[in-house]
């Protein structure tokens, strides 16, 4: 006989072996909440047959889920429906899906969609501040991470990546030739990346300063990581970067380019913000934005096109107030 517990169990492990870290860890969250809502409810999921697990519950979770923020609430709800269709996949129970969807539609709420918004003249300070020559340093390896942060930075910048896949890239991912690279991205899809001038030349000059250390290795060096980590906790190996150490880096330059009151006002995602407006204000080409950023929808891309407050204000006095 399989309890509730068991089937969940054996979900979450489906789920481990086919989604990201952080999508597995979000799915084991939500179940776990409805796990307690039915203890809550009289129904203890380590001894309860799959039998006793009725449509009703996704209303109560649904119901649950509202101190919650509505995203959360949407990720939760998501993670407990998946749960009941691997049951009817898994021949493992017969729940009735349709029900549960309306369901689902009719007690959640939907997240509302709000404006990406970025500092954008703080993130261009911080690449004018990176990009401007380089400083003297106390030793080598504080130059080492100076170059490395600024080919960081500027790659984030020029291509869109995401701070985990610029934490994932390797030296052999790229095509120095035609400065590009091919990747596997958000769901699993493979994308081709497109690297600027001075990414390249960022990332040539890191690499040239990294060489020896490279060289070291004893490792190919396509398969070494293109951003390495260079404190002591690394020593002489080369080890790939975190997106922990990617969040401090933005966090590191950006008190040093504009001061103590930039600490969480630029993240790293803001920088694929400016990616994605920067192509819109060069090109005003919707598709072209939606495709450089990989968005699976266009209503995605679309919020972008609303974010200059300011030169809607100009273009407003510009007009009315001549």
């Amino acid at each position: 006989m399989s309890t509730i517990s068991s089937a969940i169990q054996k979900y979450l492990a489906v789920i481990e072996g086919a989604r990201s870290k952080n999508t597995c860890d979000t799915y084991t969250f939500a179940l776990r909440a409805f796990s307690a809502l039915l203890a809550d409810r009289k129904i203890d999921p380590e001894t309860a047959p799959l039998e006793e697990l009725r449509e009703d519950a996704i209303g109560w979770f649904a119901a649950a889920l509202k101190e919650n923020a509505p995203a959360t609430e949407q990720l939760y709800l998501q993670a407990v429906v998946g749960f009941y269709r691997f049951l009817s996949a898994e021949g493992l129970a017969a729940p009735n899906l349709p029900r549960i969807a309306q369901l689902v539609r009719m007690r959640s709420r939907r997240s509302g969609q709000r404006l990406p918004q970025f500092p954008r003249e703080s993130i261009e300070g911080v690449l004018a501040y990176m990009l401007k020559e380089c400083p003297a340093f106390d030793s080598p390896a504080e130059e080492l991470r100076w170059r490395r942060d600024r080919a960081f930075l500027v790659t984030l910048a020029d291509t869109g990546l995401r701070v985990h896949e610029a934490c994932a890239l390797r030296r052999g991912d790229i095509d120095w030739n035609e400065g590009r690279a091919i990747i596997i991205g958000k769901g699993d899809k493979q994308a081709v990346i497109r690297f600027s001038a001075r990414a390249m030349a960022a990332l040539k000059d890191y690499l040239a300063a990294r060489a020896a250390l490279d060289g070291a290795s004893g490792r190919p060096l396509g398969s070494l990581p293109l951003f390495a980590r260079h404190d002591k906790g690394a020593g002489k190996k080369v080890k790939p970067m975190t997106t922990a150490s990617g969040r401090d880096i933005v966090e590191l330059r950006a008190r040093e380019a504009l001061g103590a009151e930039a600490e969480g006002n630029i993240t790293p995602h803001s920088f694929r913000h400016y990616f994605v407006t920067t192509v819109l204000r060069a090109s005003g080409n919707l598709k072209l934005a939606q495709e450089l950023a990989r968005h699976a929808n266009i209503s995605v891309t679309q919020r972008y096109a609303h974010l200059s407050d300011d030169e809607l204000d100009k273009g407003y006095l510009e007009i009315f107030d001549k």
